[in-house]
Parts: C-alpha cells; structure tokens; sequence
C-alpha cells in the first residue's frame, strides 16, 4: 500500500482570511480574478481620499514578491476591466503597489512565512477578552497562529495561540531584523536579474493605460527602484471626466 501524499496548497488560489467592505470589496471582487489569470494574488484594496480619491491595489506573486515589471503589467491588465466595471462612480487614481516590508499578513502562508517576526494581531471576537496581540510569531499550526507576546500583564500568558478564522487584521512590525531580511532577498533577486538579463529583451514600458486612468497628455510611467518599503504604480486618472 502506498503511502498517501500529504496535500500541498495552491498558494494562487489560497484564499484570504480578511476582507474588505463597501466599495473596497466591489473593486476586489472585480481585482482579484483578473489578478489571478496574471499569476499574481490579491493581498489587499484600500480607498482613500489622497488626491481627491485613490483606489490603492496591493498584489504580488505566490512567493511574496511583486517587482515594478509586475505592478506595470497588473495595472495596465486591471484599467480596462475597471473603467468597464465602474465601481467607482467618481474620478479616482489606480494605485498599484507591492505589500512592501512591514506587510499586512491575510493569508495563512503569510503567517507560515512570517514566523520568527514581530506582528501586530486583531481579532474580531477576541480571545479571553482581548482583541489586540503583539509579539513573535512562533508557529501556525493549522488555523492557530502561535504568538510570543513581549509584553504581558500579571497573569497573562507569554504565549497564546490566536485562531485564525478570527483575523480582523494582521501587519508586520517594522524591525531591524525584518529590513535587512528584506534586503538580503532583493540583492539576490537583483543577482538573479543580472543573470538573465543577456537572455531576453528588456519589455517596451507602457506609455499610456485606457480608460479612466489614461493621462490625456500622453504621460509616461517613471519606473521606480525597488526599495524596502516596497513598489508602487499609480496611473492617474484622466483629466475632465465629472464626478457622478
């Protein structure tokens, strides 16, 4: 008798624990398909009233990464669907961004990738009447996140162990050890680049997007360095169009 192949998850198709609300979710529900068929995965869409209204779009690819390249090529797929779409019945901003470092933490194998890290935690309900948690991550085990907490009060437990079908939010700290980890991971993806650089021909950068987030004077992308704090497009919106 063979010996049975424990199952290894899609992490394209894993699905979130968090999600958004209102408007947010009628663009993610539009976002993430079209994000998928690329080979990225939606981690997050936040609406903001940065430069009158900003629909921010955070992705990457199943292992964390998300290079400008990627941003450039997720923002030119997801304009089109969008502006058809119309979510947003007002002239906005599409924003197309990495998770960056200090990342929130929305799917169990972030937290499985996380491990070793300082995390902020939230929990809907909460557990013995707390909802926020803040220390090391120790281990997942299944739905169960184990924390080290730094601080604790007189009898509380050092650690504790969060379900994760409670996640309201999740996030990294920001650390020294967590910045240089980061770094370390770009200079050998910027190595890897260098490597395969002579193998192909460097992409034409799109010059102009359609729809809504064309810019009427032909305005061109700047690519931007891969940085710790992550990488971003934003593909303005064009000019003129009323507000509904």
């Amino acid at each position: 008798m063979s010996e049975q192949k424990p199952e290894i998850p899609d992490l394209l198709t894993e699905p979130r624990l968090v999600s958004e609300t209102g408007v947010a979710a009628r663009v993610a529900h539009i976002a993430e398909p079209v994000l998928r068929d690329l080979g990225y995965r939606l981690v997050r869409v936040k609406i903001s009233g940065n430069n009158g209204c900003t629909v921010q779009i955070m992705a990457e690819k199943p292992d964390g990464t998300m290079m400008v390249s990627d941003c450039e090529a997720a923002s030119t797929a997801l304009s089109p669907v969008l502006d058809v779409e119309d979510p947003i019945k007002q002239v906005y901003h599409l924003e197309m961004s990495s998770p960056g470092i200090d990342r929130p933490l929305v799917r169990v194998s972030d937290f499985a990738r996380a491990v070793g890290h300082e995390a902020r935690i939230e929990l809907a309900a909460g557990l013995d009447g707390r909802r926020r948690f803040r220390g090391i991550i120790e281990a997942v085990e299944g739905d169960v996140v184990v924390v080290h907490r730094l601080e604790v009060g007189p009898g509380e437990d050092e650690m504790v162990r969060l379900p994760l079908n409670d996640l309201s939010d999740g996030r990294l700290v920001l650390t020294d050890a967590l910045i240089r980890e980061a770094l370390r991971a770009g200079k050998h993806a910027d190595e890897a680049d260098d490597q395969t650089e002579d193998e192909a021909p460097e992409p034409e950068m799109p010059k102009k997007g359609p729809g809504r987030f064309a810019a009427r004077n032909a305005q061109k992308y700047k690519a931007k360095p891969m940085l710790p704090a992550g990488v971003q497009i934003r593909r303005p919106t064009a000019p003129g169009k009323p507000t509904k």
